[in-house]
């Protein structure tokens, strides 16, 4: 996978911070501009998953959370499928201030590499679309996706393909099937952003069981 300049100035894989990475986005965020590079770069993320989930998850009225929800993109697309019922969490504070008024429940700024701060067995879905890649979201939220959601319920996610075994995804997940923890549904290639160049791996999987 090219690591090329896929952002607005600093190639996303040479940010290695935090604040960085809010810095960054906060300022992708003006005058519109990330939600014009994703149409423009034809970002599938959001589309894909959204459309993986409906073909599981048959009820529409369920409890999703978007983690990385920033300017809403997922949620926007949830909702052409019938979902209404989510919350979102993002590290840009501009980004959210950027998501459609009422299109979720709840909206929060948050580092997600942190506890999230949602109750046991609370969401039927999480979601997590474009924030497993550099400098942003570490694997180690996996345990915390897999806390929040309930029995049975579902996490979707991608992970960009250039990070998914040198960062440790594929080690968690693996982990994670192997105690029987989580149960792979969907694991494939995704467009994602074809048009850069930026590939990355699309999955949805299971919660069998829970760590406490």
């Amino acid at each position: 996978m090219s690591q090329k300049d896929i952002g607005n100035k600093t190639p996303l894989h040479e940010l290695k911070t935090t604040k960085e990475v809010m810095e960054y986005y906060d300022d992708w965020s003006k005058d519109n501009k990330y939600n014009n590079d994703m149409y423009d770069w034809e970002y599938s993320g959001p589309k894909e998953t959204s459309q993986i989930l409906s073909k599981y998850q048959k009820d529409k009225n369920i409890k999703i959370y978007d983690a990385g929800c920033g300017s809403g993109l997922v949620g926007l697309e949830l909702k052409k499928y019938g979902y209404s019922n989510f919350d979102g969490a993002d590290i840009s504070k501009e980004l959210i201030n950027k998501v459609p008024i009422n299109l979720y429940n709840e909206l929060e700024q948050l580092d997600l590499n942190k506890k999230i701060p949602k109750e046991d067995d609370f969401y039927d879905v999480v979601m997590c679309v474009g924030t497993f890649t550099f400098a942003h979201v570490n694997a180690q939220a996996l345990d915390e996706f897999v806390r929040i959601t309930k029995k049975n319920g579902f996490i979707c996610f991608t992970i960009n393909e250039a990070i998914y075994i040198d960062y440790g995804f594929k080690s968690k997940i693996d982990n994670l099937v192997s105690c029987n923890l989580i149960k792979e549904i969907e694991f494939f290639k995704s467009n994602y952003l074809a048009s850069k160049d930026v590939n990355a791996w699309l999955g949805l999987y299971k919660v069998l069981w829970k760590l406490y």
